[in-house]
């Protein structure tokens, strides 16, 4: 006999693991069903940290969605019980006129959000452990930080399992089938019945959702840890976590000495390489390192002491940068999410109410128009026309 549900989440990261909570809490028969185990290694939702800012250099529409994520994060930890959300304010540095200084500073001023700015003196003052060029500045956002990722997806799983979500791990999904009012969802396993249907695999979701297998793209990314020359001058009070502006080189972000294994670092992006997401993340190897090493020993001197340990993960690229949450062409029943492109997580705990929304009511009150298929098309005929 077919289980029945209202809904079935697939893919039980970040992303399927807050919808399938808030699918929960409103009361909807929900079964989530993940091939792996919550924050495996294969994931994007593993590890100790990531980044969380209030003032978005890449552009200021996602600022109300931000701000909806600082309330649901609270609202997460008040029902946990415990600490997702830490506060150390976010500095975003480089050249005045650099995309991410710039584009924090419109931010900021197109929604009145509370930052400094920080000449070079200024920082060498305050923040020591950062090391600037004459003519470059730095903004502070006092309102971003660091989010605890592993704690996250086991909170949203633990309180899904409380409002009667049923949880499926180690369990293939290998197709959704449209039908009359609903989807047959089938696995290794066995088969479901869902009225609707949210697919939430993150590097593997163009093997549900064929309309992105030229656009979705998994890469290689990689991050280093670094004890600290300087202890003092690195802990979270003196070091906030932050954005670096690099130009032609791109963008650098990093965390203060957080845990026993110091401050992290990383390139965003890293260096663009596409990965077979049914394969191990491949090693790091000597650019890798050479590349974070001479990052680290240049710009945040205080910190370049002896690595301790640097490993792959994988970033989902879209052609935008920016994320999808959307029903699927001619489907309607199925609700496509990939939210990432590397700068997703931050907005786990309002994507999360996106997806209960457009699964329940097929719409969501939230700004997410930029976020369709519509969107996105759009964009990727406007750059091969350029």
């Amino acid at each position: 006999m077919t289980a029945e549900f209202d809904v079935a989440v697939v893919g039980l990261g970040a992303m399927g693991s807050a919808a399938l909570s808030f699918l929960a809490a409103r009361g909807a028969r929900t079964i989530g069903i993940d091939a792996y185990f919550p924050a495996h290694q294969l994931s994007s939702s593993h590890g100790d940290s990531r980044l969380i800012r209030l003032g978005y250099f890449e552009d200021p529409s996602y600022v109300p969605l931000l701000q909806r994520a600082y309330h649901n994060w609270r609202t997460l930890e008040a029902r946990l019980r415990a600490d997702v959300l830490t506060i150390t304010g976010v500095l975003q540095i480089g050249a005045e006129n650099s995309k991410i200084v710039a584009g924090t500073r419109a931010s900021c001023k197109m929604h009145g959000l509370e930052h400094e700015v920080l000449d070079r003196a200024d920082m060498a003052r305050r923040f020591p452990a950062f090391q600037l060029d004459d003519q470059e500045i730095a903004v502070l956002d006092p309102q971003g930080g660091y989010l605890r990722p592993e704690a996250a997806v086991m909170g949203y799983l633990n309180l899904a399992v409380q409002d009667g979500a049923v949880l499926h791990f180690g369990e293939r999904v290998i197709t959704i089938e449209p039908g009359d009012g609903g989807v047959t969802i089938r696995s290794a396993d066995g088969q479901y019945r869902a009225k609707k249907v949210v697919v939430a695999t993150g590097s593997w979701i163009t093997e549900l959702v064929p309309q992105l297998k030229e656009h979705a793209v998994p890469i290689r990314q990689v991050v280093a840890w670094y004890q600290p020359r300087d202890g003092f001058a690195t802990e979270p009070q003196r070091m906030p976590c932050f954005l670096r502006d690099e130009g032609a080189e791109g963008s650098y972000f990093g965390f203060p000495a957080i845990g026993v294994d110091g401050v992290k670092v990383g390139r965003h992006a890293h260096f663009r390489q596409p990965i077979d997401p049914n394969q191990p993340n491949p090693p790091v190897n000597d650019a890798d390192t050479t590349l974070l090493d001479s990052f680290i020993a240049k710009r945040v001197p205080a910190a370049a002491g002896s690595r301790v340990n640097a490993v792959t993960c994988r970033y989902t690229m879209l052609p935008s940068e920016d994320f999808l949450l959307d029903l699927a062409p001619g489907n309607p029943n199925v609700v496509v999410a990939s939210p990432c492109s590397g700068h997703g997580f931050k907005f786990t705990s309002v994507v999360g109410e996106i997806l209960a929304d457009l699964a329940l009511e097929g719409e969501s009150s939230l700004p997410i128009a930029a976020f369709s298929f519509d969107a996105m098309n759009r964009f990727i005929d406007a750059r091969q026309s350029a």
